[in-house]
């Protein structure tokens, strides 16, 4: 009897922290999604290769990972975004990979030159939070507009006049600031 009841401790204390663990993978990432999104949100976790484990199958469009020690990244660092960027998000974190900074950036614009860059989905909005630690982070909302300029939008191209502005206008990168996030 004591080895069955030691038997069945030692499984449910796996079990409780398999399940913390897989808690934590899930409700980190969540932290950059909007309250009304949250709950039906898919959560994904990057693997070394650059392909990704879903760890929660999500009911909208909305996917959410971790970046946190990703190259160029915060120490937090946890983002959302629609679905249909992850094609684009693969393609980042692989050119991010690049260890030298200068062939990183050069292979991003040759990408964008030949016309090989993956473009986000029209309108989509990036939810980014990250900062030293969980604790202390910033929140910074894009919105991504593919081949958009300030002319096209009515935007101005650059934050000197405050308010919403497009940033790298005319490219595949091409999104809305909004200022105050």
């Amino acid at each position: 009897m004591k080895l069955q009841t030691i038997v069945v401790l030692g499984v449910t204390m796996i079990s409780a922290a398999a399940f913390a663990q897989s808690s934590a993978d899930i409700d980190t990432p969540l932290k950059a999604a909007p309250a009304r999104l949250r709950d039906n949100a898919t959560v994904i976790k990057w693997k070394p290769d650059f392909t990704y484990e879903t760890l929660r199958k999500g009911t909208n469009r909305l996917v959410c990972y971790d970046r946190s020690g990703q190259p160029g990244q915060q120490p937090f660092a946890v983002e959302c975004t629609s679905i249909a960027n992850l094609d684009r998000v693969t393609q980042n974190l692989k050119l991010e990979a690049i260890p030298d900074k200068k062939a990183s950036l050069a292979a991003f614009e040759a990408a964008e030159k030949d016309g090989t860059r993956v473009k986000p989905e029209y309108g989509s909005v990036w939810y980014h939070v990250n900062g030293p630690d969980a604790e202390h982070t910033r929140t910074h909302i894009t919105v991504a507009m593919p081949g958009a300029t300030g002319q096209s939008l009515g935007l101005p191209e650059d934050g000197k006049q405050g308010g919403v502005w497009v940033m790298n206008a005319g490219t595949s990168t091409a999104h809305l600031m909004i200022p105050g996030q």
